[in-house]
């Protein structure tokens, strides 16, 4: 009788097993918020696949639209013309600025989202580079100045002759966006790539091995130095290689000091950052670029709050990381004798 009973149970497994349909890929890519990107996830049917890429595609769109500088009718355009007038905006919009203003307090200012008139005197919109005499950089540091936005709700104010630059933020915050409009669709495995420097892992892969995220060697930027592991966690970088020019033997980036209005020289090349949040990751990779290591480790060991892990890599090319990614951080191939200090 056990027999029999154990045979029907195991029939009954097969035939579950038999009608259960294998998650579907999906890959898809777009052109946002100046940069390409790309998307994967496996979903149950192909209806409600196609339902999932409608609205990723609308979301970012809309994102764009809104955090952009140039567009006349986006609401950070409108804001910088505003001549100091208040100006109302959408959610997204008002929700974006308080964090970023919340990380710009958090850091003291190492993330400052005023920045935007210094990196135009220094070409980085138009890719017409120059470097401004040192009376200019003094004149633009003073209008670098995160404290003087005001936010009431959906009500923005900025004084005249500021102008403001979500680029260090809007990636990771669309990032999180998308991550939820996933999993509210019951996605439980995918990977979604907002241009290199800011990737979310949903979940795992399909097989319940984590996702594994190369780390760019800021030094030979057509390859990658580590790999970390991502289960349920957004990853982002900053670098010095992503853009910069060169100008009588001297390179400068686009990763400005608020406090000098200049390219930021902390003595780091790079800095990744693993959190839960997307915009944590991108606000914070900015953030302690321009703090440098000792700083940033001294940020990482005071805001545990945050949830994150750092990756730097100096100039001189050492390699340092914080103690959470211990287990997640390893070293690429052609990379296994480099020495790796470990952050307590």
């Amino acid at each position: 009788m056990r027999k029999r009973l154990l045979c029907v149970l195991l029939a009954a497994l097969c035939l579950l097993a038999a009608c259960q349909k294998a998650p579907k890929l999906v890959e898809f890519s777009t052109f946002a918020m100046n940069t390409f990107m790309s998307f994967t996830f496996y979903g149950e049917g192909e209806t409600e696949n196609q339902r999932v890429q409608d609205q990723m595609n609308v979301t970012l769109r809309r994102l764009d639209s809104l955090f952009s500088v140039n567009n006349e009718c986006g609401d950070v355009n409108q804001i910088n013309r505003s001549e100091g007038q208040r100006v109302e905006v959408d959610a997204p919009t008002a929700e974006l600025l308080s964090r970023s203003l919340e990380l710009c307090e958090l850091t003291g200012g190492a993330l400052d989202i005023t920045a935007y008139p210094a990196v135009k005197a220094w070409g980085f919109t138009q890719e017409e580079h120059r470097v401004p005499s040192p009376e200019e950089l003094a004149e633009l540091a003073g209008k670098i100045d995160y404290t003087a936005v005001g936010l009431e709700g959906e009500w923005v104010t900025l004084p005249a002759g500021m102008e403001l630059d979500l680029g260090a933020v809007a990636k990771g915050y669309a990032g999180d966006q998308l991550d939820r409009i996933v999993r509210d669709a019951g996605i439980s495995s995918a990977l979604l790539n907002l241009g290199q420097s800011t990737i979310v892992a949903v979940g795992t892969k399909p097989d319940g091995t984590p996702w594994r995220i190369g780390v760019t060697d800021p030094a030979q930027t057509a390859g990658y130095f580590a790999i970390v592991e991502l289960r349920d966690m957004a990853m982002g970088t900053s670098g010095g290689y992503q853009r910069y020019f060169e100008q009588d033997g001297v390179t400068y980036w686009h990763i400005l000091n608020p406090k000098t209005a200049a390219p930021a020289h902390s003595g780091v090349a790079s800095v990744t950052v693993v959190a839960p949040s997307a915009l944590v990751c991108d606000g914070l990779s900015t953030a302690l670029f321009v703090m440098g290591l000792e700083e940033g480790t001294q940020f990482w060991r005071d805001h545990r709050e945050l949830e994150f892990e750092a990756i730097f890599v100096t100039e001189a090319g050492a390699i340092y990381h914080t103690a959470g990614l211990t287990d997640r951080f390893f070293l690429a191939e052609g990379y296994e004798d480099r020495e790796v200090t470990v952050l307590e």
